[in-house]
């Protein structure tokens, strides 16, 4: 039985000029689920989000967004889906409740089904105590909130998260993220894109690493992490040692070794499972590296992140 996705792209392309924003990019997103985008500044998310939710056409291939072509059939899709952008679109000087009863209104919601709407949202998202304050008095998680609750007044099937915690304080980070997994639960799409590796861990049942505008690599969490095996990290007593040590642990992992000489740590990812912490030890040691501690770990998304890419992040183009 063919699988219904409620985001599907095969490869789709776009090119702004000489620059090629997207080169045959793949994004399948079953119903209900959170997806990551993830990628470096370049990568192509903007655009790639930007033909998702019909701003823009691609040159070729074929997107689907809740069942409907994005260029056959915008105007369905549109009608399915919500956008937060990272700037927010709540109105400073009016009130949340005016806010959420003027989104109702530009969505054809009218008289007392609006009004009721824009209330259950205001609890739903525990703002209903400063419901009748200026947007401008609300912190920057509150703002977000409501944002979010603007987007839900019409209970779309797909949501689009563009960095929906920038600048927020970790507290208020915790509040949206709370609210992306009850909005998950009720059976909501979100499409995430986010800098914090952290919060795409948290969040995210899939992820997806664009890189030069094609996918790299796609997985859970645990399993993307998986693809580079674990960390082997060490201290040693000595930073005159850091060198050594990097020689032996690169020699071991096959791996370039990552040295910080001002904190005496070595560290190289290994994908050998016969590689035990007792080998590393006694070959350090046999080196003549004075070791003050050893560790395997599992290694973090952000690690994952950098080995897959194999780049720094460099200003993403106004384009892409």
């Amino acid at each position: 039985m063919e699988t219904t996705y409620a985001v599907l792209s095969e490869g789709l392309c776009k090119r702004f000029g000489e620059v090629r924003a997207l080169r045959g990019l793949d994004l399948a997103v079953p119903p209900g689920t959170v997806c990551g985008l993830l990628g470096p500044n370049g990568a192509g998310k903007t655009t790639a989000v930007r033909i998702l939710t019909t701003l823009s056409a691609p040159d070729s291939g074929t997107a689907r967004v809740a069942g409907h072509d994005v260029v056959r059939d915008p105007r369905a899709v549109r009608g399915r889906i919500a956008v937060t952008g990272q700037q927010g679109s709540v109105d400073g000087d009016l009130t949340g409740r005016e806010n959420l009863r003027l989104f109702a209104r530009l969505q054809r919601l009218r008289g007392s089904a609006a009004g009721e709407r824009a209330d259950a949202l205001l609890e739903r998202f525990d703002l209903t105590e400063a419901a009748d304050r200026p947007a401008r008095t609300y912190s920057g998680g509150m703002r977000r909130r409501l944002d979010l609750a603007a987007c839900l007044l019409t209970a779309p099937a797909v949501l689009f998260l563009d960095e929906p915690t920038t600048g927020l304080d970790p507290r208020s980070r915790g509040e949206i993220w709370d609210s992306v997994r009850e909005l998950a639960r009720a059976g909501t799409t979100v499409l995430l894109t986010t800098q914090y590796l952290e919060e795409a861990d948290r969040l995210a049942d899939d992820i997806v690493v664009i890189d030069q505008g094609r996918t790299i690599a796609t997985g859970t969490p645990e399993e993307l992490k998986t693809t580079i095996g674990r960390r082997i990290e060490i201290v040693v007593a000595d930073a005159a040692a850091v060198n050594g040590a990097a020689v032996v642990l690169g020699n071991l992992t096959g791996s370039p070794a990552e040295c910080d000489t001002e904190h005496r740590t070595v560290g190289a990812a290994s994908s050998d499972p016969a590689l035990t912490l007792p080998r590393v030890v006694r070959e350090l040691d046999a080196a003549g590296v004075p070791l003050a501690d050893a560790s395997v770990r599992r290694p973090t998304l952000d690690e994952v992140f950098l080995e897959l890419t194999h780049r720094t992040a460099v200003p993403e183009e106004a384009a892409v």
